[in-house]
């Protein structure tokens, strides 16, 4: 039976092979664990996302949330699975075994997560805010916050979302206008409105806990004077039962392209000037506090764009195997049998295509996570701040890499299935629309690439940037012991010698105040500093495929040399192209900046 969600051969290939999961077994926190209980872990998820996420897929984008008297209303279906979800123990995946965790390295939830993200998107979005909700109140919580809030969304009772976005505002953070007035009991009134908010409104939990965005009457201008509030849907009382609703209003819905499972929410807070919320964190802070959620969901925004590329993937595969049509051109003769399309070679570029796309980023997905289980558990405490270094350097790349490139790869999957590809019969299309709402997700590209080039490339004096450099040399010059691989290898050397020159020009044009014309082109320095990372990354796994030709056994071979072949697609057709973004920003070309409103 072909796989539908991952290729679990590729996933033991990644996890064993390429990011050496045993390991961390070595590591106290792990010690409890092996290869055996993670493969449980992961045989678990699998089965839970098979039988409960990916059957209703498409009947909760052919029947969207609805607004029924002041609430939103799901399909049926929804509840059952992220019930299943919550039992298996996966939203507390990574949490210490005494507080009813699995205590697994984030690279194995992540793995096992990653299933879920390719069965259905619109569903898993509910607990994936919910794990990112818990980890921000269990880091700046008061203990009174974790006891009423965060102990009942570890038990799956309460979910959790985030409120940025205003409607004047949008990414613009700094320009929220959501007011928060201190109250004579040491809470806050809330006043203000909030969109685009996933999981606002549902009836899955008990309650909701809503992390909002607003400012004190005494805040600065800009982002410093950004507050952070816990506003609970349904009132908590001090002994922990629920209270009266609070004044938290469900507007209205959204009515998106994709991911229709989820409920996108307008929230009105305070319509009625009775909207309690509670400071977490500092005052003026709360910045600083909600970029950890952020930054977790940017790189779950970024594995949830890889997944639906790769289910779209693996759905075009096995299509192209299936789908006879046609003959080779070399074959004369209309009476002999239709090939399977996988024998037309366009269609063999559009499928090698795809799968250098979401097997590359999937492998910097699961390499973020391991940086991640590095920066609380590596040995020591340099080496945890080197892991966190680089975590900050690659956040960008493992947002906004995967949601251009694997929404490409969907492109690809829906033209490998020709005239069926684009009909609601078929699943591609709509792993198209739901991915396509992911470069949007968590911030744009442009917002992206502004925060590696303006911030990340010179944070602590490039650190992050120096530790990537030399990765990749070790790992160049690891390929350069075999020869198989000087055609993979030499691409990326240049391109990171050139990357290097362009980057110092570019940082020097920042020193010296130049921001408007340093940062004009920075979705160009986005792409080809991503596409430099990810051929990183496939130059590392084409020598673990190289190694496994080595000492693997036969049933492997095809396996490892479908590696190669990807690694080489990247490496010698995409890499090679960013030399002409590159050979734009060295140029320092203006045409966008210099472009005027009325020429338009």
């Amino acid at each position: 039976m072909p796989e539908t969600l991952l290729s679990s051969r590729n996933l033991a290939f990644e996890l064993y092979e390429v990011l050496d999961a045993e390991a961390l077994t070595q590591r106290p926190r792990f010690a409890e664990h092996s290869r055996e209980t993670f493969d449980a872990a992961l045989t678990t998820a699998r089965t839970i996302a098979e039988k409960y996420f990916a059957p209703h897929n498409r009947k909760g984008d052919e029947n969207e949330p609805r607004y029924v008297d002041g609430r939103a209303e799901l399909i049926p279906e929804v509840k059952p699975a992220v019930d299943a979800f919550l039992q298996a123990g996966f939203l507390n995946a990574n949490r210490d075994f005494e507080a009813g965790g699995m205590q697994l390295p984030s690279l194995v939830s992540q793995a096992c997560f990653a299933h879920f993200q390719a069965a259905n998107a619109g569903t898993t979005a509910y607990p994936f805010l919910t794990m990112g909700a818990a980890n921000l109140i269990e880091n700046f919580g008061t203990d009174e916050q974790k006891r009423l809030f965060l102990q009942p969304m570890i038990d799956g009772r309460y979910f959790g979302t985030m409120a940025l976005t205003e409607p004047h505002a949008g990414s613009s953070l700094a320009d929220i206008r959501t007011r928060a007035e201190p109250a004579a009991d040491g809470s806050y009134r809330i006043k203000g409105n909030k969109i685009f908010i996933s999981g606002g409104d549902h009836e899955l939990s008990e309650n909701i806990v809503h992390l909002v965005l607003a400012k004190l009457p005494d805040a600065p201008a800009g982002v410093k004077g950004i507050s952070l509030f816990i506003v609970p849907k349904v009132l908590v009382n001090p002994d922990g039962s629920l209270g009266a609703r609070n004044d938290v209003l469900l507007a209205g819905l959204f009515h998106k392209m994709g991911w229709r499972g989820t409920t996108s929410t307008a929230l009105n807070f305070g319509d009625n000037g009775a909207c309690v919320g509670y400071l977490i964190g500092q005052p003026h802070k709360g910045l600083a506090c909600m970029f950890q959620m952020m930054n977790e969901a940017r790189i779950g925004v970024g594995m949830g764009a890889v997944m639906l590329g790769y289910a779209g993937y693996l759905y075009s595969l096995e299509y192209a195997r299936q789908r006879p049509q046609g003959r080779l051109p070399d074959n004369k003769d209309p009476h002999s049998p239709a090939v399977p399309i996988i024998a037309h070679t366009d269609v063999r570029r559009m499928l090698l295509a795809q799968k250098a796309y979401v097997e590359g980023a999937f492998d910097l997905g699961l390499y973020a996570a391991r940086l991640f289980d590095d920066t609380h558990t590596a040995p020591d405490e340099a080496a945890r701040h080197q892991a966190q270094e680089l975590l900050d350097l690659l956040t960008p790349i493992v947002k906004s890499w995967p949601s251009e490139f694997c929404l490409k790869a969907n492109a690809l999957a829906i033209q490998v299935l020709g005239g069926h590809g684009y009909t609601r019969e078929y699943p591609v299309e709509q792993y198209y629309r739901d991915n396509r709402l992911n470069p949007i997700h968590e911030g744009t590209h442009g917002i992206q690439s502004l925060d590696l080039l303006g911030r990340k490339l010179a944070q602590n004096g490039g650190a992050g940037l120096k530790q990537l450099i030399r990765l990749i040399a070790s790992c160049t010059e690891r390929a350069s012991h075999h020869p198989a691989l000087d055609a993979l290898r030499v691409p990326l050397e240049q391109l990171v010698t050139r990357l290097q020159r362009v980057t110092l020009a570019l940082l020097g044009e920042l020193a010296e105040g130049k921001l408007s014309s340093g940062l004009a082109n920075s979705a160009l320095y986005l792409k080809a500093f991503g596409h430099c990372v990810i051929g990183w990354r496939w130059l590392a796994q084409a020598i673990h495929a190289e190694l496994g030709l080595l000492n693997g056994n036969a049933a492997d071979r095809d396996f490892y040399l479908g590696k190669l072949q990807a690694a080489r697609y990247f490496l010698t057709w995409e890499v090679p192209g960013c030399h002409h973004e590159l050979a734009l920003l060295e140029a320092s070309d203006d045409t966008c900046l210099a472009m005027q409103e009325q020429w338009f």
